[in-house]
């Protein structure tokens, strides 16, 4: 696979951070002999525009410069629900200069530095594209969607709080635990006939095993293993989340009797209307059908 990379550069990450740290470390990636346009995002959604652009120009190599919202959004440009075209697999580059960059923590805990190096060294490995079909099309994702309280959480902290960074996280999260919800969402997995309709605190849908920057929420889950890791808890309370919040970060919570975990290959939704869903650090209201999984459908370099 030949030729340059399309770099996507998002200004607005990490609360305006990238846009004041990525001419230094693009210009180090230039001296280091990689060859790569610069295109800047101007608004959400931007990024997945210019990349079918590129793509349908054939380009297949693209760097996210940026957060976990910007390599979300160069996947839905890559894998948009209505065209099939993608046979060579694109490789994706991160230079991670957003807020969370949860993705990367899978493979190392050097994220700018090894993620560096992964470009200037050709490295690459495979990794799983989820695809969640909806009742207006489909969204691909490479890290998680949850429903329930993180996806609450998420879109409290962007309605409330969002200027706060990790404050403002907190404040979103100690927020909803006051307005605490158990909600059923009817689901049945890999074909199955039972439908599970418990209420529960959350349900997550992993690639990765990270989210929210060092929370490991799906300890279990590999990029590259066809899976979709699936991680339940059942209907704890405000004690209950509150003594389990530690576990998060090092992914002891699934030991709880509340919670389930298992790999599964599909997911059919039987949701009466839209639910507000967390994809890849996105909060975005959705009426789910079924979610899937594209086996080993891009490189990543890292």
């Amino acid at each position: 696979m030949n030729g340059p990379f399309l770099a996507l550069l998002n200004p607005q990450a990490g609360d305006g951070q990238c846009g004041r740290l990525a001419g230094p470390v693009l210009d180090r990636l230039r001296a280091a002999g990689v060859e790569f346009d610069i295109t800047r995002t101007r608004y959400p959604g931007h990024a997945v525009e210019l990349t079918r652009q590129a793509a349908r120009r054939g380009i297949r190599r693209f760097i996210a410069v940026g957060g976990d919202g910007t390599s979300f959004e160069i996947i839905n440009g890559l894998f948009p629900a209505e065209e099939e075209w993608v046979k060579e697999r694109p490789v994706l580059g991160f230079l991670p200069l957003g807020t969370g960059n949860s993705f990367l923590r899978d493979f190392t805990e050097h994220g700018e530095a090894d993620a560096f190096s992964a470009i200037v060294n050709g490295r690459t490995r495979p990794c799983d594209v989820l695809c969640m079909e909806h009742s207006s099309g489909a969204v691909h994702y490479i890290n998680l969607l949850s429903m329930g309280f993180p996806a609450d959480v998420a879109s409290m902290t962007n309605r409330k709080f969002k200027g706060l960074g990790h404050l403002g996280y907190w404040l979103g999260l100690f927020t909803c635990l006051v307005r605490l919800r158990r909600e059923a969402f009817p689901l049945s997995t890999d074909g199955g006939n039972f439908i599970d309709r418990r209420r529960c605190l959350l349900l997550t849908f992993s690639n990765s095993k990270f989210t929210g920057g060092k929370m490991m929420l799906a300890p279990r889950a590999e990029t590259n293993d066809g899976l979709i890791e699936y991680v339940r808890w059942g209907p704890v309370g405000r004690i209950g989340t509150l003594s389990h919040l530690p576990g998060l970060y090092d992914g002891t919570h699934i030991q709880s009797p509340m919670a389930e975990c298992r790999a599964v290959r599909r997911v059919d939704f039987h949701l009466p209307g839209p639910v507000d869903v967390m994809v890849d650090g996105e909060v975005l209201r959705l009426h789910c059908r079924t979610l899937w999984i594209r086996p080993a459908a891009i490189q990543v370099m890292i």
